[in-house]
């Protein structure tokens, strides 16, 4: 018994000691949190997280509750912990476009975004990012101060391509370009480099396409030459999207981007590039009109396509499309993503389109579907309830 006792005591401690030497979350509403941060001229950080998410519980036990992050965050910043699914959660979220979890935002007393970041970093990579956001009482300045220098050792242009691929992608790809500007040739070419050139490589005329062309024999190591085929069509085609698209109208110009891309890649490819591009340019643009009419043609023969794919139409017309039989070919769209498996994503796009079709009781069947998956699963499920109401 004693032994028990000493053991639970010396586990106790050392929980303790984590909880000590880990970043201090201060639990008070986001007004305080504010006003703390004005008091204390500090900026506020806050774990924008959700309790069903991995990497969010990975950041909790691996990295917030390291010593050296938490000196770091405990002495820079008011930091916080909110589930941005509860309470003013929602609120956070909505304001600051959090779609993905963990989100980590920087925030001055006033409440204005300083910086956001996505995913789990590890504690090296995190603290290097809090650093630069907190760079105003750093000597060696920001990364954007120390890259107008003109600083290029592999490992700050690696990290500004990490912390920056989302909060800033412009930043992130000039990086880029210096980091494979500067890689020696004879230096090994490793996966994370083809990671790397394939995220901010997007047309033939860029600086890192000579990087993609010259470095083909180490790339084809990581990806079948069919896949580096098929990205360099998507990357010589980049130039001919641009072409094509009349910003007067806000149209694709199909006959002038068919007679200039067929050349290069192909009649198949390039009417598929053409499709894709139409697709993603009039949901860009919001003219669902256009979306419809290339939706409808593109998708007819639905069983060649990713359900995934097929859902994210599915979805589009859930909330822009008005047309019973268009609605009809969406509802078939979102049954092939259920076949595959029911989420509550996919039941619940489904029972939207047929509450739109006028079809009731499947409507509810499959809102019902939606709700208890996302409950069972931790998930809000207002949006399935709201269409049981």
């Amino acid at each position: 018994m004693k032994n028990i006792i000493s053991g639970l005591f010396i586990f106790i401690n050392i929980f303790i000691l984590a909880q000590e030497e880990g970043i201090k979350f201060d639990q008070s509403n986001f007004k305080d949190l504010l006003a703390k941060a004005k008091k204390e001229k500090k900026l506020v950080f806050i774990d924008a997280y959700a309790v069903w998410c991995g990497p969010c519980k990975m950041m909790d036990k691996n990295v917030f509750t390291q010593k050296s992050v938490g000196d770091y965050f405990n002495k820079n910043f008011v930091s916080s912990r909110i589930d941005m699914e509860k309470g003013e959660g929602r609120e956070i979220a909505q304001k600051f476009s959090v779609r993905s979890y963990p989100t980590f935002l920087f925030l001055n007393g006033d409440g204005d975004l300083v910086s956001q970041n996505y995913g789990y970093m590890e504690p090296s990579l995190f603290l290097s990012m809090a650093q630069d956001v907190n760079a105003v009482n750093s000597k060696e300045g920001s990364s954007k101060e120390r890259f107008a220098k003109g600083e290029k050792s592999p490992e700050f242009l690696i990290n500004i391509m990490k912390l920056h691929s989302n909060s800033d992608y412009e930043f992130a790809r000039k990086a880029s370009e210096r980091y494979f500007e500067n890689k020696p040739k004879n230096e090994e070419f490793t996966k994370d480099d083809a990671g790397f050139l394939f995220y901010f490589l997007k047309s033939s005329e860029d600086p890192n396409y000579k990087t993609f062309v010259t470095r083909k024999t180490e790339i084809l190591k990581f990806l079948p030459e069919e896949n580096y085929n098929e990205f360099n069509n998507q990357l010589v085609l980049g130039k001919v999207v641009e072409e094509s698209i009349d910003e007067k109208s806000k149209k694709i110009n199909d006959a002038y981007f068919l007679k200039t891309a067929e050349p290069l890649v192909g009649k198949e490819a390039a009417l598929t590039k053409l499709n894709q591009t139409k697709l993603a340019y009039y949901e860009q643009n919001s003219n669902f009109l256009e979306y419809e009419k290339v939706a409808l043609d593109y998708y007819k023969n639905s069983d060649t396509f990713e359900p995934n794919e097929l859902l994210k139409a599915a979805w589009i017309f859930s909330d822009h499309v008005k047309t019973p039989s268009s609605l009809k070919k969406a509802a078939e769209w979102a049954e092939k993503s259920v076949m595959r498996g029911e989420t509550s994503e996919n039941t619940y796009i489904l029972a939207k389109i047929y509450f739109s079709l006028g079809s009731k009781d499947l409507a509810k069947n499959f809102a019902e579907q939606s709700k208890n998956i996302a409950s069972q699963s931790g998930k809000d499920a207002s949006l399935a309830q709201a269409l049981l109401n």
